[in-house]
């Protein structure tokens, strides 16, 4: 059996996600075997110190020797690890990848936000899209939001913005970028018509099983905002307790609803599809991309 493995080390959590590879007639596709999200809150540090400090830098560590241990027992053959948005603002990045390296002997790429948005739509949703559509494709993460135009299939723009969860809950997120995304997203939609949107990110995922939509039936604009107007009229102990959220999705999943309630307020999208796909999943599609191709994306 051919295994990759993914690791994402985001604002809010750190995962791995390790995959089963296999041909199709198409070329070649994966199956989920093992994901695993430890919450380790990154962000907290680098949005306000920017700074990501011992302790945290210890749980990384500790993390990533977990993560080395199990791709080893699962011999999985070919890995990419990539951090994000608050590995590239802190100022001890590249120490913390050394050390990473010295420890586990995993190489770890902090990417910048342009490769975050090209591995997240690695996932070629578009292929199983509605080419009469256009779609803007919105990734929400604790430190950025990625955004892209697809037009009959194609991606015809995308850009990372400096407003995330975390960004959010820390008052790190500026006035100043909130418009830049503004302006960039109503730049690039308003000569289209029929604009849907796509939502990937775990907030978003969460949102979805909350709504009771079925799969593959897309969350209207007006269900999204009486969900987030419900959910920030309670306390984040009552979330915990009512919908059964865990700690560090009871807060972020808040602010996340904003971002995407806000993008499509300004874009006129009346609706978003939730495909079960994030950045892990980019990165084993790219991983396939790059090693085996053709990909299947059925």
């Amino acid at each position: 059996m051919l295994r990759y493995a993914a690791i994402d080390i985001g604002s809010n959590a750190v995962r791995l996600l390790i995959a089963d590879i296999s041909g199709t007639e198409d070329g070649f596709s994966f199956k989920k075997n093992t994901l695993i999200r430890v919450p380790l809150r990154l962000g907290d540090d680098a949005f306000l110190d920017h700074h990501i400090s011992d302790r945290k830098v210890d749980d990384l560590v500790k993390t990533m020797t977990a993560f080395k241990n199990l791709m080893d027992v699962y011999h999985v053959s070919k890995y990419l690890a990539c951090a994000t948005s608050a590995m590239r603002e802190s100022d001890n990045g590249q120490e913390i990848i050394r050390k990473i390296k010295q420890v586990t002997d995993i190489d770890l790429e902090i990417i910048a936000g342009q490769r975050e948005a090209n591995i997240i739509y690695s996932n070629h949703i578009e292929e199983n899209l509605d080419a009469n559509k256009s779609y803007l494709y919105i990734d929400v993460g604790g430190g950025s939001t990625e955004l892209s135009v697809f037009v009959n299939k194609v991606p015809v723009a995308s850009k990372s913005f400096d407003i995330g969860t975390i960004r959010i809950l820390d008052n790190q997120d500026k006035d100043e970028t909130w418009e830049d995304m503004k302006q960039w997203a109503k730049k690039h939609t308003k000569s289209l018509k029929n604009v849907a949107g796509i939502g990937t990110g775990g907030n978003i995922n969460k949102l979805f099983r909350m709504s009771g939509e079925k799969e593959g039936t897309p969350l209207s604009f007006i269900k999204l905002k009486g969900m987030h107007n419900e959910l920030n009229n309670h306390s984040l102990k009552e979330r915990i307790s009512i919908y059964g959220l865990n700690p560090d999705r009871a807060d972020v999943i808040v602010p996340a609803c904003e971002i995407y309630i806000t993008l499509m307020k300004w874009t006129g999208i009346k609706q978003i599809y939730v495909p079960k796909v994030g950045m892990v999943d980019g990165i084993i599609n790219l991983l396939i991309e790059e090693n085996l191709s053709p990909v299947s994306y059925k």
